[in-house]
């Protein structure tokens, strides 16, 4: 497809007219200096999206969009189920329900001095296994590795790797009900028997933060957090287990898509009806790879409560919330004034559910659900709430990459940066220069700019900023 020609209607909302074969139109949210330097070739994947059967409504992009394979990274479509609406394994990602964690300890930045932070940074750079290859917490047999993919977080937690409370401060309870193993092929589950609880590689990270400031008193209130806290954040997925349950699936879906007489623009679009054979194997296996995540958080996240324990003597650190951000999920919404079971694909977004919405918990429903955007080493994160609901209750999932991984290696030197990084007091511990050099902040949109366009479109509400002190990564 030709790129596309969008126009702005709105500060922060631009429309990609239907032609072509599109059978909805494009949304994009963003600023005019949130659009990617690459944006024909981003909008031309938002709008080769809107041809998917049964898409419904638009194609959205978040404001941290960036080229991704198929879909654009902060793609966001969903499909009507009855109406022959498809199922796409690129709109998840190869990283299958790669999400964010945030822990608050019970200790306020003030009441600890470098030599404290410099102990936390010790520990966690011991306990925390990342890098590319085995090597995670939890060593598993094939048994324990079924368990794991049926059961996610409850299985970790009844081990006595966790609290209750962490479960209901997960996405889905930390649990999705319909995986099915069986779907997960034997080089997938053999690839995942080694590596529950690690981090892996790339913008993979485990980082000690501040709670530096508070924006919504009544929904920090909610979340359990307060200015001057410290804070932890785990970014990580489903390792090389979900990455290879994407590359079966979209292989097996290219093989089956004449059969349903679908034709798509990219080949990386390769999709099949959520009602297929084909679909329905996918989606238990997806499950599978999402409860494989979940567990792999929680093991990490008890790992960090060992090192708060080994250097402050105390392990009191509660989970504020888990939230995937690389998923398609069944949910009902309401199309043309009608009722709908849809496929909502959300890809590098996270799900928002605004205010009131029925699926919170009790505590939850005043303020919306919790969203946590990452930004980069040097930069802010983010805690966000639902607001509006809009692009099927959808948010931004970080701060988006401004340049690839190649060009930023070309760009920057890692040494460098962890020494620049430390000058600034961030404690950068990396298995790697390139690693660094890779996730520079300069490769990295402004994601203060994201949340602020993420606000002002109706998608999610500021909570808190918390600044980094320290990072351990691949």
């Amino acid at each position: 497809m030709a790129a596309p020609e969008y126009h702005r209607v709105h500060d922060v909302r631009y429309e990609l007219p239907r032609s072509g074969d599109m059978r909805v139109p494009g949304v994009v949210f963003a600023s005019e200096e949130l659009l990617p330097d690459n944006a024909s070739e981003t909008l031309a994947q938002v709008a080769n999206v809107a041809t998917l059967p049964g898409i419904v409504e638009a194609s959205y992009a978040m404001p941290d969009l960036h080229l991704g394979y198929g879909f654009c990274i902060g793609g966001v479509a969903a499909t009507d189920v009855d109406a022959g609406g498809v199922v796409s394994p690129g709109g998840v990602g190869f990283d299958i329900s790669c999400g964010v964690r945030t822990l608050v300890a019970p200790v306020q930045h003030a009441e600890v001095d470098t030599a404290a932070l410099r102990r936390i940074m010790d520990e966690l750079d011991r306990r925390i296994p990342r890098g590319t290859g085995p090597g995670g917490l939890r060593k598993l047999d094939r048994t324990q590795l079924k368990r794991v993919l049926v059961e996610g977080s409850e299985f970790v937690v009844a081990e006595g790797f966790g609290v209750p409370d962490d479960l209901e401060r997960t996405e889905d309870g930390g649990r999705l009900p319909d995986a099915d193993p069986e779907e997960v092929s034997e080089r997938a589950g053999k690839r995942g028997l080694a590596q529950l609880g690690s981090l892996g590689g790339g913008n993979h990270f485990c980082e000690l933060q501040v709670v530096a400031d508070v924006l919504d008193p009544q929904a920090a209130d909610a979340f359990g957090i307060s200015r001057g806290q410290l804070a932890v954040t785990i970014h990580c997925g489903s390792r090389g287990l979900g990455h290879q349950v994407c590359t079966d699936h979209v292989r097996a879906m290219q093989q089956a898509m004449r059969r349903y007489g679908i034709v798509v623009p990219d080949r990386q679009l390769a999709c099949v009806p959520v009602r297929s054979p084909e679909g329905e194997r996918y989606l238990g296996a997806m499950a599978a790879s999402a409860n494989y995540a979940r567990a792999n958080r929680q093991l990490l996240a008890e790992a960090v409560r060992d090192a708060f324990e080994a250097a402050l003597g105390t392990r009191a650190v509660r989970l504020v919330y888990d939230v995937s951000h690389n998923m398609a999920k069944l949910e009902g919404h309401t199309v043309e004034g009608r009722e709908r079971t849809l496929c909502v694909h959300r890809k590098g977004a996270t799900l928002a559910l605004p205010p009131g919405h029925a699926d919170l918990a009790p505590d939850l429903a005043a303020v919306g659900q919790p969203v946590i955007v990452p930004g980069s080493m040097g930069t802010s994160s983010w805690l966000l709430a639902g607001h509006q609901g809009l692009a099927f209750a959808s948010t931004c999932h970080g701060a988006g990459r401004a340049q690839s991984r190649k060009a930023a290696k070309r760009a920057y030197r890692g040494d460098t940066l962890v020494t620049e990084l430390a000058a600034r007091g961030i404690d950068v511990r990396a298995l790697s220069d390139p690693g660094v050099a890779e996730e520079a902040p300069e490769a990295y949109k402004d994601v203060d700019e994201v949340v602020r366009v993420c606000e002002q479109a109706g998608l999610s509400r500021r909570v808190a900023r918390l600044t980094p002190l320290g990072v351990t990564k691949g």
